[in-house]
């Protein structure tokens, strides 16, 4: 593996870059003038036909720094024919999450708008029948999860035998072990010779030997120290027990005068709970987890985006390469269980050179994994204590004495005479008395004679000859002692 030097570098102009017309307009459009370090060092080696594997922090325009020379490179390919054979797929990107592919779509689209190339991004959770549509009108550059590129590949909607250039999104989280299978079905698709780009902000020793297999002599960038955090962000660790995370929320919030901010939790159901009860306390919350739909998820992600939630409660499907324009803190409400999606957690603030604020509640288990953390990112983590306002409604004190005896505060009741307590009733004022008339209860009586109006009474009803009457068994053979 060849190495470029891992300090940072100027930026340096994108009108510099040899890149076509079509591709400059586009860029202006953007606003975009200065490259950043990952876009100055990569751009020029994936120009020249290099692998690449990059790393660098989130928030640094990775997303740039592959598509545009994969865009220039197949400006060759561009044509305005009709015919969906003339346009195969070309480019292949796969990414973790429905909702990244769906960002590195939208930013792709606007990097190829003057151009003739076509883009497609196929994701799981909707119907298949539009983006089977799209397929076969023909698409060059094809951004995808994996699951669902599985499905259009099985039901024969693309064929990739003509791709040339492969970018793998977060590549950490797709050579992780759930996604590894799916990969290196959807790679024996790909023809052998391709050049293969690898971007991340966080790459385990682990993953870059997994990666070797997948890439020739590749060029490895790094424009800042392996998995580091960017230092626009600052981070605070608070000691907080588990039942007083929800009120240390509402009170940093406050205390910090924060208008929204992202909170992480590590399981679905735990983010659903917690977007309640948030909602309960009077912030506008939404949440964002694997068990909701994809039209809910891009629902709840568009109106954080727009302002109109302040709290967007959301597990690890967040913490991968969404782009949230100034975006001022995020939570740890949970401490993440693996120390990269920690790094990639606080990367949703302090993007583009914007400062952040990541905090992270800290309880009693979490001691080791915090300790994963300082190892990841080599820097000492500070616990904080953290001094709640309590909002919970007390009882006033109670009064002492000089001595320190308690005071009651409340006048002690006066006790019930029974002997003098009166009843309005005079019923029950009236001592009892007997009937001399009645009779004792114990004697028995012979019935009273039926009125001459009453009707006779049926006779007993006969057995019916189809019934046996029960033979008598003696008792030791077990039959009734009763005869």
């Amino acid at each position: 593996m060849t190495e470029a030097s891992q300090a940072p570098v100027s930026g340096g102009e994108f009108s510099l870059l040899p890149l076509g017309d079509t591709l400059q307009r586009a860029i202006a459009d953007q606003g975009y003038t200065s490259m950043t370090p990952i876009q100055a060092k990569a751009i020029p080696i994936v120009l020249e036909g290099r692998d690449v594997m990059g790393a660098a922090q989130t928030g640094t325009g990775k997303t740039a720094a592959f598509s545009l020379p994969l865009l220039h490179k197949m400006l060759k390919h561009e044509n305005s024919s009709a015919s969906p054979a003339r346009h195969p797929v070309r480019a292949l990107v796969l990414a973790p999450t429905r909702e990244l592919a769906d960002q590195v779509a939208v930013n792709v689209k606007a990097y190829a708008r003057h151009t003739q190339l076509r883009v497609a991004c196929v994701f799981g959770g909707i119907d298949m029948a539009p983006q089977t549509a799209e397929l076969r009108r023909g698409v060059e550059v094809l951004i995808a999860t994996p699951g669902r590129l599985l499905d259009h590949i099985q039901a024969k909607n693309c064929t990739l035998s003509q791709v040339e250039y492969v970018v793998l999104d977060e590549a950490d989280r797709m050579l992780d072990i759930g996604f590894l299978p799916d990969l290196q079905r959807i790679l024996s698709y790909l023809p052998k010779q391709r050049q293969t780009l690898l971007f991340s902000a966080t790459f385990s020793t682990e993953i870059k030997k997994l990666a070797q297999s997948y890439l020739q002599d590749p060029v490895l960038v790094e424009v800042a120290r392996p998995n580091a955090t960017a230092a626009t962000v600052e981070q605070r660790f608070y000691s907080v027990e588990d039942d007083d995370k929800r009120r240390a929320v509402r009170h940093l919030l406050r205390e910090r005068s924060l208008t929204q901010a992202i909170v992480f939790v590590n399981s679905k159901l735990g983010a659903a709970r917690l977007a309640r009860s948030l909602e309960r306390d009077g912030l506008k919350t939404a949440a964002l987890h694997g068990d909701k739909s994809q039209d809910e998820r891009l629902k709840a992600l568009a109106a954080f985006k727009r302002n109109e939630v302040e709290l967007l409660v959301a597990t690890d499907v967040a913490a991968r390469g969404l782009d949230i324009a100034d975006l001022p803190a995020v939570f740890n409400f949970d401490i993440p269980f693996s120390a990269e999606d920690y790094v990639h957690r606080i990367g949703r603030t302090g993007r583009a050179g914007a400062s952040g604020l990541a905090i992270s509640f800290v309880s009693r288990s979490d001691q080791r994994l915090v300790s994963e953390i300082e190892k990841l990112i080599k820097k000492k983590i500070e616990i904080e204590p953290l001094e709640l306002d309590d909002e919970r409604p007390r009882r006033p004190p109670r009064r002492q004495d000089e001595d320190g005896e308690r005071i009651e505060s409340r006048r002690p009741r006066s006790p019930v005479n029974l002997a003098t307590a009166t009843s309005n009733d005079p019923f029950f004022n009236r001592p009892y008395e007997a009937d001399p008339n009645a009779d004792p209860s114990w004697e028995s009586h012979a019935p009273a004679p039926a009125p001459a109006s009453a009707p006779a009474p049926s006779a007993p009803r006969a057995l019916s000859p189809y019934i046996k009457p029960r033979r008598k068994v003696a008792a030791l053979l077990g039959g009734s002692k009763k005869n």
